[in-house]
């Protein structure tokens, strides 16, 4: 029996080898794009002197996290970085379900080729280069709204990028804009997946629309609901450089409300060419995002068995 049992295992491994075969390259990219980059945490530990290399570098233990915890503005970055973030999870999984939703609707109500058309809109709406776009919208000179807008409604121009109490709105708005068209993909993709029979029973029961999107809809997508906010809640200390530093056109009037901790890190990198600092800051997100994790999956399997990641 055992011999039967090793020449049916050898039979099985042979007919899997293709597959293997195939995802070698798949394995080969993330060592080397994932785990092997993971050596390079020692240098968020050392005083680098590329005369002596990375590896004989001298060891300086935490000094380097030291420009992040001890600096006046640690309060500002770290604040402003969770706020955004949680502000950011929070409307962005709203308005994708939402969208997907309203989305799925047109499906069911018109032809295909309109459905194919308004599918397309928001990975049109997300690879626009939004930085340019809302400087022509906010320019003091030039901008649409100073221009039309407010001319309109009978109020004067205003210098937003000099004016930190607007950039809250302002970048929640370009963020919500910027990334719905890639997660309502995801979000339709799940509802479409879900058995009709479901809407149709519900229907028979007399259930309105509101009913079966409260009472089918969201409950049957809340896994990839929870997926994503775990992933949101893991890189909760991480930012979009480019909403944070590109869109507010780097100005110096707005870093109370627009300096994060990326672009902090990125300013002091070029001031100070200090890249341990920088790795100590990238190490610091990374650990504190990952026990982020660890603790709302606990929370979420407490509650939920089967909705936790693991």
């Amino acid at each position: 029996m055992t011999n039967i049992a090793h020449r049916n295992k050898r039979r099985r491994l042979r007919r899997f080898i293709p597959l293997y075969i195939m995802l070698l390259p798949g394995l080969a990219y993330l060592a080397i794009n994932n785990y092997m980059p993971l050596f390079g945490l020692s240098i968020a530990f050392k005083d680098i002197n590329f005369r002596k290399g990375i590896w004989h570098s001298d060891w300086i233990g935490f000094q380097n996290f030291e420009y992040l915890f001890k600096t006046s503005d640690a309060w500002i970055i770290t604040r402003n970085t969770l706020l955004y973030n949680a502000v950011f999870i929070v409307l962005g999984l709203a308005m994708a379900v939402a969208v997907a939703i309203l989305l799925n609707e047109i499906k069911n109500r018109f032809a295909s080729r309109l459905y194919q058309s308004v599918i397309i809109l928001p990975f049109l709406i997300s690879i626009i280069l939004v930085s340019y776009l809302v400087y022509a919208m906010l320019s003091m000179d030039t901008g649409f709204i100073n221009k039309t807008v407010l001319p309109a409604l009978g109020l004067d121009p205003i210098n937003w990028y000099n004016e930190p109490k607007y950039w809250p709105y302002i970048l929640t708005i370009v963020n919500l804009w910027k990334g719905t068209g890639y997660s309502c993909i995801v979000f339709l993709a799940a509802i479409i997946g879900i058995d009709p029979e479901y809407y149709e029973a519900a229907k028979l029961d007399g259930a309105s629309k509101w009913m079966q999107i409260r009472k089918i809809t969201i409950p049957m997508i809340t896994p990839v609901i929870i997926m994503l906010t775990l992933l949101g809640i893991g890189r909760i200390f991480y930012s979009d450089f480019g909403l944070f530093y590109q869109v507010p056109m780097n100005s110096g009037a707005l870093f109370s409300t627009t300096n994060v901790i990326d672009t902090y890190v990125f300013r002091g990198l070029m001031q100070l060419g200090d890249i341990g600092m920088s790795s100590a800051a990238g190490f610091y997100q990374s650990l504190v995002g990952f026990v982020l994790v660890l603790i709302s999956n606990y929370v979420v399997r407490k509650i939920n068995k089967e909705n936790a990641l693991f």
